[in-house]
């Protein structure tokens, strides 16, 4: 018999709040966290928008050791789990830590390290290279500064699928607990790549959104959309099985239902027609949960505000739920916050699970002109009350890589 899986601890930090409750009431109010680049020069850049974090300092939460000798995206990913941690009240609380792992994702890892210390290869040489270099930037040494920080000996294993990364992790977590291979999983994903680099590199391959209003620049679903936003951040989740949850008379938030994911084997960065290998993800994630597609409450869309993925989500979507389809209310949390790559899935798992737990959907905000060919209801502007039992979120990745989770009220 498979475990049962359950979600007791969120953590976040985002570009609208660095912290889950912030994330959420400004996710409900429709607050956009998108503004002009403020941490390096962009006179020479097409694009000159992204949603950066507010009044994130490291030094806030770490020593100066620390401080400089992690990442940032080290810095927003451990933060987001100390939150975590403490909202699933295990500090201080005797449990076995050889049954604790950690799964955490990435898509790029410790990209502004990296891009410093080319800089210092190229202008000083290669004795002015960091020895913190590769500490520092590695992709899977955040989930090693997790498992040191909360002495987590138990599993410890980093995705990075791009932009299905966050979710693939939560997923990932679940198979392994449900297989009995921990009882508590720290998972989820961080991101911290809003670099000259990374920019340039989205920019010129023409990903990016262009528009010069910050309010209608990460617009999922407008006909107007002409490219995804960057974001930094990370969202963390404490994962449980729910027996041992229930013993430490835990506070439960949702049940683990269903996890689907596949590859499009079809394009490097395009999506596949039609949305085909989300679609199949979005199946294998229901067939897992055990439900019918007329069971979903709430789909929290990918969503990215790209021409193509928007469209073909919608198709995806439509193949999947049929006449169902126009009956589910979807948004897209992208729209306030934009695209957090890696970590974009656990922000938006946090958002499905606060949406379960208060029977309210955030809007998709910037909305203005209907596209005939995204014709769903996209929770536009506005969010709504509605009862979410089952509640979906789905995130695509450059690879072709498609992931989907549900998450449903425990019964």
């Amino acid at each position: 018999m498979k475990k049962r899986v359950v979600i007791t601890g969120l953590g976040a930090v985002t570009p609208i709040g660095n912290n889950t409750s912030d994330f959420w009431r400004n996710s409900r109010e429709g607050v956009c966290g998108i503004d002009y680049i403020k941490t390096f020069d962009v006179s020479n850049s097409k694009v000159k928008i992204a949603a950066e974090l507010k009044n994130f300092e490291p030094k806030d939460f770490f020593d100066r050791k620390h401080v400089n000798r992690l990442d940032r995206f080290s810095h927003l990913g451990i933060v987001a789990a100390r939150e975590a941690y403490a909202d699933a009240g295990l500090y201080g609380l005797h449990v076995d830590k050889n049954r604790m792992g950690v799964v955490i994702g990435t898509g790029v890892g410790g990209i502004i390290t990296i891009a410093e210390e080319t800089a210092n290869l190229v202008n000083g040489g290669m004795n002015m290279v960091s020895p913190l270099l590769l500490p520092k930037s590695l992709p899977n040494i955040l989930a090693g500064n997790i498992s040191v920080e909360f002495n987590a000996k138990g599993i410890c294993n980093t995705v990075v699928t791009a932009c299905a990364a966050g979710t693939n992790s939560i997923g990932e977590a679940f198979r392994a607990i449900q297989y009995g291979d921990a009882d508590i999983i720290i998972s989820g994903a961080s991101e911290a790549s809003i670099t000259p680099l990374m920019l340039a590199g989205f920019t010129n391959m023409s990903a990016l959104s262009v528009k010069d209003d910050p309010c209608r620049a990460s617009i999922p679903f407008d006909k107007e959309r002409d490219g995804f936003v960057m974001g930094e951040g990370a969202g963390i989740l404490i994962l449980e099985e729910l027996e041992h949850a229930l013993k430490r008379n835990a506070r439960i938030y949702c049940e683990v239902a269903g996890y689907g994911f596949t590859c499009d084997a079809y394009h490097l960065t395009a999506p596949a027609p039609h949305g085909e290998g989300g679609a199949r993800a979005m199946r294998l994630a229901l067939d897992n949960a055990a439900i019918e597609p007329e069971d979903i409450s709430y789909i929290n869309a990918h969503g990215t505000s790209t021409r193509y993925n928007d469209k073909y989500e919608t198709e995806a979507i439509k193949s999947v739920f049929k006449e169902h389809a126009y009956k589910i209310p979807i948004s897209s949390t992208k729209s306030m916050i934009g695209h957090l790559l890696g970590a974009s899935g656990a922000v938006e798992a946090i958002a499905c699970i606060k949406a379960i737990e208060e029977d309210y959907i955030h809007g998709t905000i910037g909305y203005k002109t209907e596209d005939e060919e995204c014709d769903l209801d996209y929770t536009v502007n506005k969010g709504k009350k509605v009862r979410v039992e089952y509640a979906l979120s789905n995130s695509f990745g450059f690879g072709g890589h498609n992931a989907s989770i549900i998450f449903k009220r425990l019964a």
